[in-house]
């Protein structure tokens, strides 16, 4: 079984993190888990889990206007961003050459969309593998074909919400088996 829970909601940063733990309340209650921060331990490269019952794996994301959290019985991964411009120095530095093009060649008024539907599924990734940020994130590509989303690592199942017209995206990343 797999909990997503997506809420829109305009919080400052502090209330955005409480926020995203009160879905991973709501996520967990099937689970019959009675969650509370206090809960958690963190892995080798700081990815949060419960310690008393690490078959329940979970992720959790916000941003401005956003949060997100997913639940799964396998590692999973969620990234939430509100579009905006996107940096071209964040592309030199974390897409692949193919995904650069991609941008290159999408029309200019569709490119910060394309840049943070890219940007979330990279950060799903990390996060679903555990690594964050430590991770090679040029190594990983993504493509999309016929509304499929493609990707060069297996074994990985990805979903991707573009919600408000284009406003914004929610990516999702799960282990396969």
């Amino acid at each position: 079984m797999t909990m997503l829970m997506i809420s829109m909601i305009e919080l400052d940063k502090k209330n955005q993190h409480s926020h995203a733990h009160k879905l991973l309340r709501e996520c967990l209650k099937p689970y019959n888990i009675a969650y509370s921060e206090d809960m958690l331990s963190l892995g080798e490269h700081g990815k949060p889990y419960l310690a008393e019952r690490p078959e329940v794996c979970f992720n959790l994301s916000h941003s401005d206007g956003i949060a997100a959290c997913i639940v799964s019985e396998h590692e999973c991964g969620i990234d939430c961003e509100k579009v905006r411009e996107y940096r071209p120095n964040v592309v030199r530095r974390v897409f692949s050459p193919a995904e650069q093009e991609l941008l290159e060649a999408a029309p200019e008024c569709e490119r910060d969309l394309l840049f943070f539907r890219l940007w979330t599924l990279k950060e799903a990734f990390v996060k679903a593998v555990g690594r964050g940020i430590s991770y090679p994130m040029s190594s990983v590509e993504f493509n999309f074909s016929d509304g499929v989303i493609s990707c060069s690592e297996q074994a990985r199942r990805f979903r991707q919400y573009i919600l408000q017209g284009g406003k914004y995206v929610v990516s999702v990343c799960e282990t396969i088996g």
